[in-house]
């Protein structure tokens, strides 16, 4: 099985009337042939630095896979490996620099000095898409990044900051100096949607083809780092439950979650004092992409969960690198360690032979 889907495949001209972006069209600051014009100029500029622009990312049985793995339930696969950078995070920066540049079609000014704080994927989609716009970026990364990404944003002439920690400092030190970057005039151009609400808005493209390609879904297995990609994709299948997986080596939502429910005060989570989300002290896994210190967008995530019927789960490692094996061995996509934390919570907490679940593998393996 393949689900693709017939008619248009920019996911952001098929689904355009469905984000937030599109508030501009209804209002009456841009036409929708305006707005047609604006991503369809931008996914050929894409294009020209990458190779090709956004399409719809296929679905597949994962039958074979839940087979070996002794999962019982009826399993699909989401694979987006080989989209714009490599994984999903490009799909959050369109959906951002759509926003900005509708908002500068209308005269807000031109942001030209962009900054993110990422361990690999996301400074990849920034990176790709701030040399197809022009703009300039500012990339922070921990000391240990991968070779081959660092050379990659050197290739897409983004600056590259290396991190290390400082003594005596709370957080992640990529996140630490990119909100310095920001307070000195640069813009978020982030998948945090604590810094950048619209990264939210192209993602959700995610969850909408997933939507139509699956049918009805029971329930999604997300990995999670900083929490955008389950927040969003959530909001587009939102009758699935949802269960967000981190590894019993970082797992600050886990640990929001019991300290927050069982009221789930939303004014309380919302205090700069909150105590519910805290910085994770030495955060380890094979999965590295997902040893985000917080979860920054635990609030939305955690409500949509909530909402959902699901809850969070933690993987511990051997459940982690069992994913992977797994992966690789019983399908043929080139995805990392961090793109099958999701399999991992299923592995952690299978579902019934009743029941359809999704999981979304994401980021090329580039080991």
């Amino acid at each position: 099985m393949d689900a693709g889907l017939t008619g248009e495949q920019n996911p952001f001209l098929r689904y355009r009337a469905k984000l937030d972006l599109y508030e501009r069209v209804t209002s009456g600051d841009v036409t929708d042939e305006r707005l047609v014009e604006i991503i369809a100029t931008i996914d050929d500029r894409i294009a020209s630095v990458w190779g090709h622009g956004f399409v719809i990312s296929p679905l597949i049985d994962g039958a074979e896979l839940a087979l070996a793995a002794e999962i019982d339930a009826q399993l699909s696969i989401k694979v987006e490996v080989n989209g714009v950078g490599g994984s999903h995070k490009a799909r959050h920066l369109m959906g951002v620099m759509l926003h900005q540049v509708v908002s500068e079609e209308i005269g807000a000014p031109v942001t030209e000095q962009l900054a993110i704080a990422s361990c690999g994927n996301a400074a990849i989609g920034a990176s790709v898409i701030a040399r197809a716009m022009d703009r300039l970026l500012d990339v922070f990364v921990p000391t240990w990044a991968d070779d081959a990404v660092v050379e990659t944003l050197n290739e897409l002439g983004a600056n590259v900051n290396r991190c290390e920690r400082r003594e005596g400092e709370r957080g992640d030190p990529c996140y630490l100096r990119f909100s310095e970057a920001v307070a000195s005039g640069a813009t978020a151009f982030s998948v945090q949607g604590t810094d950048t609400p619209t990264t939210f808005d192209g993602a959700k493209t995610l969850g909408f083809e997933i939507a139509e390609q699956a049918g009805p879904v029971d329930a999604m297995y997300i990995q999670v780092g900083g929490g955008a990609l389950a927040t969003s994709v959530a909001r587009g299948v939102p009758d699935a439950r949802l269960y967000p997986v981190q590894s019993e080596g970082c797992a600050p939502l886990k640990r929001a979650w019991d300290r927050w429910g069982p009221d789930f005060d939303l004014e309380a989570a919302q205090q700069p004092n909150q105590t519910f989300m805290t910085p994770w002290d030495s955060p380890e896994s094979f999965a590295t992409g997902i040893l985000d210190d917080i979860t920054y967008d635990w609030i939305p995530l955690l409500q949509q969960t909530k909402r959902s019927g699901g809850h969070p789960v933690v993987a511990n490692e051997e459940a982690i690198k069992r994913a992977y094996a797994l992966a690789h061995e019983h399908t043929a996509i080139n995805v990392c360690s961090t793109g099958t934390a999701g399999l991992a919570g299923l592995l952690t907490e299978p579902l019934g032979p009743d029941q359809h679940g999704v999981l979304l593998f994401t980021g090329i393996d580039r080991s």
